[in-house]
């Protein structure tokens, strides 16, 4: 059950931001740069995510606020089998040290295929620094684990998710670096799994007791809005990653 959860929650997200990119380039024909049309759907789900993780922060001390984080939490660990927290160990992986190996991978391919020096150090500005953004609100808000499950409380402040954030702003600079000078569809599918795997990413966090609802939506909301921010520093012109994309997918 808890996998199944996972997978709608995961597919309908992605088809959603799936739906956005297809109809954004095409709804607007002026608009023809790669990086605008994936970074568009990219900020709408950045944008819906954002609201809710405000949402989540303001009613924290109301008592349905802490329903909505303590029902998750008990619904998962009831649903718990050695199955299921296996594969969403595997899952969650995605959002951990697994990361740095596919920054390297996409650093080198992507400075090769674009030509362009500034490829890897966006990629760092992306990483290291949504991972030092991440453990300073760490520490700021020191917001306890939930308690079900004993691995959560050697791993330190729950609030925001580390695993979420970094997923959530790693895979959007991968998708935003792989779909320059791609086809429409490719773009499209790409900006689906874009949200997909962080979103999957945040439900094992919750699915596995190591963080609260609250925790995982704010991870989103801080990786997303970090990529937006180091998109916009570097630039899609200064980058020249936003060359023509070819008629063909």
């Amino acid at each position: 059950m808890p996998l199944f959860v996972l997978l709608l929650i995961a597919s309908t997200t992605g088809l959603l931001a799936a739906a956005v990119a297809w109809r954004y380039p095409r709804s607007m024909p002026g608009v023809r740069d790669p990086v605008a049309a994936t970074g568009l759907a990219l900020t709408i789900a950045l944008g819906a995510v954002l609201v809710i993780g405000v949402l989540a922060v303001v009613v924290r001390a109301n008592r349905t606020a802490l329903y909505l984080d303590t029902g998750p939490a008990r619904w998962s660990f009831e649903h718990a089998t050695p199955f299921t927290n296996r594969w969403l160990d595997h899952i969650t992986r995605l959002g951990g040290t697994v990361v740095i190996l596919l920054a390297v991978i996409l650093g080198v391919v992507e400075t090769i295929r674009l030509r362009n020096r500034f490829v890897i150090p966006f990629i760092l500005a992306v990483t290291l620094g949504n991972h030092v953004v991440t453990v300073v609100v760490k520490d700021l808000a020191d917001r306890a684990r939930p308690t079900l499950n004993p691995i959560a409380q050697t791993l330190g402040p729950s609030f925001p998710s580390g695993h979420s954030s970094t997923a959530a702003s790693f895979y959007a600079a991968a998708a935003l670096l792989i779909g320059c000078r791609r086809g429409h569809v490719a773009r499209t599918a790409l900006a689906a799994l874009a949200v997909a795997i962080p979103v999957a990413v945040a439900c094992t966090r919750v699915l596995l007791d190591v963080h609260w609802l609250s925790d995982v939506v704010a991870g989103l909301s801080l990786g997303w809005g970090w990529f937006a921010l180091c998109a916009i520093a570097f630039g899609g012109r200064l980058l020249r990653f936003g060359a023509s994309a070819p008629t063909q997918v």
